[in-house]
């Protein structure tokens, strides 16, 4: 047991995991009450109540500068709810007129009155991981870094929070007046969380810097989002994918000799990606082949529409393969296409020749159905013969 707390990487594996699920365990709730760059504003708003602390005490170690990053990530939240409900700006416009500001102070006030203290702007965006495993304190006779202390702590708040509550955070998330009507008090289950939120920000901003807590904060949850409509596995799967990006960032950074932090929120960011592609239901790929299964499919109506409205003898060049091209616009591609999916699903059959284009029943259906008044039917479910005549129920 001690050998493995005295294992470097390991420890920055560990620290990197617990950051990234007690982040992302609140993100998935962030996410979907669409306030995730909030995260952004307290991230960057906490050094102000860093380095106001810093001028009060003067010591960069104090653990009053945590109390200071918390009251200041509080502020954050409580200015920018008093911004929106003045209905004069949105709340993204009220998150850009307050974290800008409080940030902006910050470095301000470093530049002017503590040039000479080590809080410069790599250690603030980017922070250093690698070293929070040599910085320590002891636990039960074992010697563990101070920062998987805190995030351990912060970890098991935060799923308690989400575990008790559960039922409540879920009403109140989706549905806030619902929340209120049962008597839920979904304004304190707001602030709570918020307030989690910037606690939350405060210990992980200590250990791995601003920009990996976002990323843990939002990229996550966003991947998610994309995979599952059910809470209980956008939790799950949004862990998963921040703990994946911890080992997976920190074996690259080591690899490619680059930040481990910059390195695991680029790992987050490839999961979005894989995410954004690959989704089954809300994945790029996926919209892609329903919109081109749509088109194919209005595509086929527009075939068994076209051929019904030229059944005579007289039309039997309208019903070639070949005409279709020049009737219907279709390039040579897309009118391959059609046919092929319209003679699977037994909209038409080709002559013995090949040379004909002939409806068949479902097909004849189907286009009867089809116009300005009538219903878009499947082809799969086109009815065969008119409900009104088969005396089934509509």
């Amino acid at each position: 047991m001690q050998s493995f707390f005295h294992d470097p990487a390991a420890m920055v594996i560990v620290l990197g995991a617990l950051v990234g699920v007690s982040c992302s365990l609140l993100g998935v709730f962030l996410i979907l009450r669409r306030t995730a760059m909030l995260t952004d504003a307290i991230s960057h708003a906490i050094l102000l109540g860093i380095v106001v602390i810093f001028f009060a005490v003067n010591d960069l170690h104090s653990p009053l500068l945590l109390l200071g990053a918390g009251l200041a990530g509080l502020v954050t939240v409580v200015l920018t709810e008093v911004i929106q409900r003045s209905q004069l700006v949105k709340e993204d416009a009220a998150i850009g007129l307050v974290f800008p500001a409080l940030f902006a102070l910050a470095v301000l006030l470093i530049n002017v009155y503590a040039s000479n203290v080590h809080l410069d702007v790599d250690a603030v965006l980017m922070g250093e991981i690698i070293l929070t495993p040599f910085n320590t304190t002891t636990v039960l006779g074992v010697e563990v870094p101070k920062a998987i202390v805190v995030n351990l702590v912060l970890l098991a708040l935060n799923l308690g929070f989400i575990a008790l509550l559960f039922k409540e955070l879920k009403v109140a998330t989706f549905d806030a007046a619902f929340a209120s009507a049962l008597g839920l008090a979904p304004t304190v289950i707001h602030y709570t969380l918020l307030g989690l939120t910037s606690v939350t920000s405060v210990g992980a901003f200590d250990a791995v810097g601003a920009i990996l807590v976002v990323a843990f904060f939002i990229i996550p949850p966003s991947a998610a989002y994309l995979l599952t409509d059910r809470l209980p596995l956008m939790l799950l799967f949004s862990a998963l994918f921040a703990v994946a990006s911890a080992i997976i960032g920190f074996y690259l950074a080591v690899a490619l000799d680059v930040s481990v932090g910059g390195m695991m929120a680029g790992v987050t960011g490839l999961f979005l990606g894989a995410s954004f592609l690959g989704a089954p239901r809300h994945g790029l790929v996926a919209k892609w082949l329903v919109s081109r299964d749509q088109a194919l499919r209005a595509a086929q109506r527009l075939l068994v529409v076209h051929l019904v409205n030229h059944q005579d003898e007289e039309a039997i060049e309208e019903r070639r393969p070949g005409a279709l091209m020049s009737h219907l616009r279709w390039s040579q591609r897309t009118a391959a296409q059609v046919l092929e999916q319209a003679v699977d699903r037994g909209l038409i059959v080709r002559s013995r020749d090949g040379r004909e284009l002939i409806l068949t029943d479902l097909g004849r259906a189907l286009a009867l159905h089809v116009g300005p008044s009538g219903p878009l039917l499947e082809p799969d479910s086109a009815p065969a013969e008119d409900s009104s005549q088969s005396g089934q129920p509509e």
